[in-house]
């Protein structure tokens, strides 16, 4: 009788494949985690919003505790709306950390030469939690706050460029826009900037206590702002007209589906923009102006990838 037969193979433990079996299942859902990162990424952008639209910046009075002592909120019925929304914006970041964790680890498993790009957002949620617990540290300073959005925005920027990458998504099959497209991108960086400097010397500050805005003129930043999108719409418009002229693409080019949507993206964000400034800033559309700052920035993200030319087949 052989040893085999005579001491056979022992089923491996549960408790022993339980990882395995684990990263296999987040493995097979790893291109849905890289959309649900996106919209989580996004999401902190419009929480983080409405945090400072309704006055509660401060509604957790320190960080990484909301209060002394505590952290979680401490009722006090004069404050326990401020307090809930403050923290629930903190709750969504440590969603935000798993999704953008369990991304990491189906990347590891499914896409070797992408792992440790991978790990880009998950390290990023963990930087921009400490420069949010900065700015409760700082009482909102304006100087904070408005690095504090631009680095998420920066996330979500990634984040779509990350998935495209993920999908192994294609670029263009015409003529190349390399200048066009880094022009595109520069401007979004300088309108971007703009806007934060815009709502940094505007009234809402986050908390009725916190007071200090930037000493800009806001009417003066807001048109700057203002003539940024404007070169921004004409460099598209430049772009769409060389798209078109371009008779050498095939008959799949995802650039030019992607230039639509940020066209349009483009023109709805200028239109709140516009709207919102001349009824007085209302906080419902400041907050959709800042979900279209997260879709716009989104949008350019994957016009940035697909308008890239792709390298020719052999």
């Amino acid at each position: 009788m052989s040893t085999t037969e005579q001491h056979p193979a022992r089923p491996a433990s549960p408790l022993r494949t339980a990882p395995r079996r684990l990263g296999d299942l987040i493995g097979r859902h790893t291109r849905g985690l890289t959309l649900a990162n996106i919209a989580a990424q996004a999401g902190i952008i419009v929480t983080g919003g409405a945090v400072r639209l309704t006055g509660s910046g401060l509604g957790c009075s320190t960080w990484p505790q909301c209060e002394p002592g505590s952290f979680t909120p401490v009722s006090h019925p004069e404050s326990v709306f401020h307090q809930s929304i403050e923290f629930g914006n903190r709750t969504l970041t440590f969603v935000l950390l798993v999704v953008a964790v369990l991304m990491a680890i189906g990347v590891w498993r499914t896409r070797p030469d992408l792992r440790w790009w991978g790990l880009v957002p998950a390290l990023g949620v963990l930087g921009q939690a400490v420069v949010g617990g900065i700015t409760v540290l700082v009482e909102l300073h304006p100087l904070v706050v408005a690095p504090h959005m631009l680095l998420s925005l920066g996330l979500v920027w990634y984040s779509v460029r990350f998935a495209l990458r993920y999908r192994d998504a294609q670029g263009r099959t015409g003529g190349s826009l390399a200048l066009e497209r880094w022009l595109s991108a520069g401007l979004l960086v300088v309108l971007l900037v703009l806007g934060a400097l815009t709502t940094g010397a505007g009234p809402h500050s986050g908390d009725a206590e916190a007071t200090e805005r930037l000493a800009l003129d806001p009417a003066l930043v807001a048109r700057a702002h203002a003539m940024t999108v404007w070169a921004f719409v004409a460099l598209l418009a430049w772009i769409g007209w060389r798209i078109r002229r371009d008779h050498s693409v095939g008959e799949r080019d995802e650039a030019r589906r992607a230039w639509w949507v940020l066209v349009g993206v483009t023109l709805a964000q200028g239109a709140i923009g516009y709207v919102q400034y001349f009824t007085g800033l209302p906080e419902i559309l400041v907050g959709m102006h800042l979900l279209g700052a997260a879709t716009l920035t989104a949008a350019h993200s994957a016009f940035f990838l697909l308008d890239k030319r792709a390298p020719a087949a052999r």
